[in-house]
């Protein structure tokens, strides 16, 4: 890195493990369409930090912005110390991205994507070799060498990417909606790659709207909507954060805000009840007992339950808690 690019600034960050910030970073389009609204980040070295959000949220743009690939409309971002939007280029070297769609060289084979890529980077013809077998071992992918990309599965092409992305030793790896397709199979074996990656050290920043990606993964979250940051903390503190003991969730025939009335009015144990998506949610202190209680409210005021459940408290119910709706699609 040249050393006529600007460092972050004096005042910006909190402490020298600090290698992802944003200042009211902001993405307009056309329309006025507010995709990212005024964001405040702070990522620390070494950790696997979430966006978790429904799509639309802004996660993507978000990660647009800190890979140079979107311009912001306004406020600041820094990545290994550089201003990303005043020093494109020299932010790239310190980043690797795991885009959405596949972006294999399909005129090369899987040792040649790598390969190349670290020449690309400015590796020497020898340490890009060794590198490129190195990481084709390293991701199970060694019998695969040779092999046109093409020919590759989706849980493979997605653990080839990785690869790739890391391939230079960056500061940061990016990686959005990095499951997203994948069956369960090969979603676990990427967890287990990334788990392997953050034990050696390397920090990971992912977008997600899986619950379980987000939870089995991630050391802090960041859960936005509409552009807007709405929590932020660890997975466990967020889901303490609800003050709950179970997540009921009510399906009945009728006029479903009517029958949140009853049970916020009848149950005792009631913290928070809500109608959407077609069915009744209600947070709920002390579980035991609960169940047959709502059943009989219900009943006594002409509600036939079709279905009824309890769950603990999960990311998607702190969700829920903050917008009343849904995480999922």
């Amino acid at each position: 890195m040249s050393a006529s690019v600007e460092q972050r600034p004096p005042g910006v960050g909190s402490g020298p493990d600090e290698v992802i910030r944003t200042e009211q970073l902001t993405k307009v389009y056309p329309g006025d369409i507010r995709a990212v609204d005024g964001l405040d980040l702070s990522v620390q070295r070494g950790e696997i930090f979430g966006l978790l959000g429904p799509n639309g949220a802004g996660k993507t743009t978000t990660a647009g912005m800190l890979t140079t690939r979107v311009i912001p409309t306004g406020g600041r971002a820094f990545v290994g110390g550089v201003d990303v939007v005043a020093h494109p280029t020299a932010a790239k070297q310190v980043i690797g991205v795991v885009p959405q769609t596949n972006t294999l060289d399909r005129a090369l084979t899987v040792w040649e994507n790598l390969y190349f890529h670290g020449r690309f980077f400015g590796m020497g013809a020898k340490t890009s070799k060794t590198e490129a077998t190195r990481l084709l071992e390293q991701f199970r992918l060694a019998d695969r060498a040779e092999a046109p990309v093409l020919a590759l599965s989706g849980g493979m092409a997605q653990r080839l990417m990785v690869a790739r992305a890391i391939m230079h030793q960056p500061a940061i790896l990016f990686l959005d909606e990095p499951t997203a397709g994948l069956d369960p199979q090969s979603r676990i074996a990427l967890w287990d790659i990334l788990g392997e990656l953050h034990a050696a050290g390397q920090t990971i920043l992912l977008t997600t709207h899986y619950m379980e990606e987000a939870d089995e993964l991630c050391n802090r979250l960041a859960i936005i909507d509409r552009g807007k940051l709405l929590a932020l903390d660890t997975p466990a503190a967020l889901k303490q954060s609800v003050g709950i003991d179970a997540m009921v969730t009510v399906t009945a025939a009728g006029d479903l805000d009517q029958l949140a009335n009853v049970l916020r009015d009848e149950i005792p144990n009631a913290t928070t009840v809500d109608h959407s998506d077609g069915v009744v949610r209600m947070g709920v202190r002390q579980i035991q007992g609960v169940l047959p209680k709502v059943v009989e409210a219900a009943e006594r005021h002409g509600f036939s339950v079709s279905d009824l459940s309890s769950t603990e408290p999960t990311l998607e119910t702190v969700f829920i808690n903050l917008t009343g709706k849904d995480l999922r699609e």
